[in-house]
């Protein structure tokens, strides 16, 4: 069934499809196999990154507020610029954005591993960010317009699975060079997978350009839409220092609604506008975005304390942590092609709505994690998340690449990215607040309760930053039996932290259920040839 979805008065022709190529240049496949090289690396950075943390923040010393900004400078970054990036695709060729994005981005990672303090490693990995947003709207464009409608599910399922297997593989990968070599080392290994991401780019990408692609830059929108993006990430970001119902965390957040109210007032009279806001009188696709802010909220928030759990309160080695997400990230690997599939078929609306209930089961499952909980249980909840969040990835990111015009495809690219990072950086903020108030309420009770000698007030601070992040804040010179009551506390502690912070992500994840419901499929990606006219 094709979905017809009016965004203007005027209805214009479809844009052609895609002519199969006849030689490497352009050929869907191999520009399927191209892209994901690039994404491939992007997904690496992100495990290996959340293993190398704790390696990171012993080595240079750095404070649970250091190892978010290692996190959340790269959303930040990621963010203001995703959207831009595409349009920038859009304007000039994702061939070239793409690799473009493939250069930088590995030559920031190579600067990171040759950095030697938390601040140069942030800074550099703010312009990872930059150049991952050239890149991630860039590759979605170019399967967008290199493959056929009807197989256009099939590429973005087979894209899903290389996220899952990078992702699979960087834990592992990442756990044998902090444990063996050193945490830089995760870095420097994005330089030879970009050199050869731009080898194979620049042999078999084509560019593609739209007719009715963007002639001129909007570049008071540009402007407007960049300050909004940074003033919400920025409120999220440091709202958990600053307290949420601070006058800072509320001027930024003023600022940026302002901004989004100029920005959306500008686009109506522009001629060629950043983001043609008539996309999202689709509701569809529209839904796409929220659902994708929402499923990002949920696992990205969530994972962000599984390395700690893992390697400072079972006391794993950063391999055998890897090892411990790989039934995560292999379910993600077997699922996304199949969700693929299956969305083809029945269209993404029941896979989306099952794929987020399945999150929320795994992340209340994951909320009753305790210091003595077992590889196999712990197993079970992993698996069952990664099975939920492979159609979520893949199908939301159909219902609006899908839903958007070929001239639009990059911007497309750019929305669903924005959706995702915001909502990461969201939930890395929110789910770190609730664990930093929960951390606060409850350790001077238990720390009593132990008998343990009290604290003043610095000591107590440092003893639940020390906390948050899994470790005991035990001195050297402790006697063994106190030792043992203080590494007892700080684990409970932090377990009953993360416990609430994985209930508030199952919840998170029941909304999105709800929203999964409003998603159709894209006509632009319907194997009947239906329309979307814009």
């Amino acid at each position: 069934m094709t979905s017809q979805t009016t965004v203007d008065k005027a209805p214009l022709p479809e844009p052609p499809e895609p002519k199969p190529s006849k030689g490497l240049r352009g050929h869907p496949w191999l520009t399927l196999f191209s892209v994901a090289i690039g994404v491939m690396m992007v997904a690496l950075d992100g495990t290996i990154v959340a293993i190398a943390n704790p390696a990171i923040q012993k080595d240079l010393g750095a404070t649970f507020a250091d190892v978010q900004w290692i996190t959340n400078g790269y959303f930040l970054a990621l963010a203001v610029a995703l959207i831009t990036a595409g349009k920038l695709g859009d304007r000039f060729g994702h061939r070239q954005t793409f690799l473009i994005g493939v250069v930088g981005f590995a030559a920031a990672s190579g600067a990171i591993g040759l950095s030697h303090s938390i601040s140069l490693v942030i800074t550099f990995r703010v312009l990872q960010g930059l150049f991952g947003a050239l890149l991630m709207p860039a590759a979605l464009g170019l399967l967008r317009a290199t493959f056929p409608a009807e197989k256009l599910n099939m590429a973005i399922g087979i894209w899903g699975m290389v996220i899952g297997a990078s992702t699979a593989g960087g834990p592992i990968l990442g756990g044998v060079l902090v444990e063996h070599v050193s945490w830089q080392s995760v870095f420097f290994i994005n330089v030879p997978v970009g050199v050869v991401a731009l080898i194979v780019g620049g042999l078999i990408l084509r560019d593609h350009r739209a007719e009715n692609a963007p002639r001129s830059f909007d570049i008071l929108g540009i402007v407007l839409l960049s300050a909004a993006m940074f003033c919400l990430v920025w409120a999220i970001i440091k709202a958990p220092v600053w307290g949420w119902g601070d006058g800072k965390t509320w001027l930024f957040m003023g600022a940026a609604v302002l901004s989004f109210v100029l920005f959306a007032f500008w686009e109506t009279k522009v001629k060629e506008p950043l983001v043609p806001l008539a996309l999202f009188r689709s509701v569809p696709l529209s839904a796409g975005v929220v659902l994708m802010a929402l499923m990002a909220i949920a696992f990205l928030g969530g994972l962000f304390f599984v390395t700690f759990y893992l390697q400072n309160v079972h006391g794993m080695s950063p391999v055998d942590s890897g090892l411990h997400l790989l039934p995560l990230t292999g379910m993600m690997i077997v699922g996304s092609p199949l969700a693929g599939i299956l969305i083809t078929k029945v269209g993404p609306r029941i896979p989306l709505a099952g794929g987020m209930a399945l999150t929320a089961v795994a992340m209340f499952g994951m909320s009753t994690l305790e210091t003595g909980t077992s590889s196999f249980t712990m197993s079970i909840w992993f698996a069952l998340l990664g099975l939920g969040l492979a159609p979520v990835m893949v199908g939301a990111t159909e219902v609006i690449v899908g839903n958007a015009p070929m001239e639009l495809s990059g911007v497309a690219g750019g929305i669903q990215q924005s959706a995702m990072q915001i909502g990461g950086s969201l939930g890395t903020a929110v789910l770190g607040a609730v664990m930093a108030s929960k951390v606060s309420n409850d350790l001077p009770g238990n720390w009593t309760g132990a008998g343990l000698p009290p604290l003043t007030p610095a000591q107590a601070d440092q003893a639940a930053e020390a906390v948050q992040v899994g470790v005991a804040p035990v001195a050297p010179d402790t006697p063994a039996e106190i030792a043992e009551k203080i590494t007892g506390v700080a684990h409970d502690t932090f377990m009953s932290g993360m416990g609430l912070a994985c209930l508030v992500a199952a919840g998170v994840a029941v909304v999105a259920v709800f929203v999964a419901l409003l998603t159709k499929r894209g006509s632009n990606a319907d194997a009947a040839g239906g329309g979307v006219h814009i």
